[in-house]
């Protein structure tokens, strides 16, 4: 899916110049764009990304279980990824962390021992809150959340930089001229949500029915995944109620 700009960008790019910086946690809901956002923040700022999937890769459980040695897992990161890892030139990326508790927790260290890597991980809201009560680095750690698209964000998507400009500088009479437009652009809004796949798609193909199918299928994926975060007496009960 191609990028969709984002104003949390801008946020990114802050904190890679900050002179207090510590790692950071990216929060959001799933499917708002955390994991784009994060590789087109990699490839614009550094000369190259390290992104460990913590749900994907099993060696990325095992390599966070041996200790804190934060030396040992910026080698280990590099051998899963293939990437050579330079402090402040490689930005490393720890895709779905709530997935690794201990991955989590190892922020701290690398807050403490290794301030000089620039290390981003992605994290839903609901996999952080539930795990968090024992591996959380209160303190340690930078947090952005990243929401669904705004309207402004909806406007650049679909009508581009002019049309957006406009609505930023918020120019009443400018705005008034073309009030009809911005009315129905408003109703596309509404209809279409902020998550970036539904965007992409309405933008591309302009399908209502496909807009439907696929916030149809973000449905199915935010039930299956609230499933996994609870019992499976309650788990029963949300796939009744959905």
């Amino acid at each position: 899916m191609a990028y969709l700009e984002r104003k949390l960008l801008n946020d990114l790019v802050a904190w890679k110049n900050r002179s207090d910086r510590k790692p950071l946690i990216l929060k959001g809901a799933r499917q708002v764009g955390k994991t784009r956002l994060l590789h087109e923040f990699g490839m614009r700022e550094y000369e190259d990304t390290a992104t460990l999937n913590c749900d994907k890769s099993p060696a990325a459980l095992s390599l966070f279980e041996e200790d804190f040695d934060t030396a040992r897992i910026i080698r280990g990161i590099s051998a899963i990824t293939g990437k050579e890892i330079h402090p402040g030139r490689t930005l490393i990326i720890l895709d779905e962390i709530q997935e690794v508790p201990r991955a989590l927790q190892s922020l701290k260290y690398f807050c403490e021992d290794a301030p000089d890597y620039h290390i981003c991980a992605a994290g839903s809201l609901l996999g952080i809150k539930i795990r968090g009560e024992y591996s959380y680095p209160v303190g340690k750690v930078n947090e952005l959340t990243l929401f669904p698209m705004s309207f402004e964000e909806f406007v650049l998507a679909l009508e581009g930089r002019t049309a957006y400009n406009i609505l930023e500088q918020g120019n009443m009479e400018e705005l008034s001229a073309i009030s009809d437009k911005w009315v129905e652009l408003l109703r596309q809004y509404y209809y279409t949500g902020g998550m970036p796949e539904v965007v992409h798609s309405y933008v591309t193909d302009k399908s209502v029915m496909k807009v439907r199918e696929t916030q149809n299928q973000i449905l199915h994926d935010y039930n299956d995944d609230i499933s996994k975060h609870t019992d499976a007496r309650t788990a029963i009960r949300i796939h009744q109620d959905s």
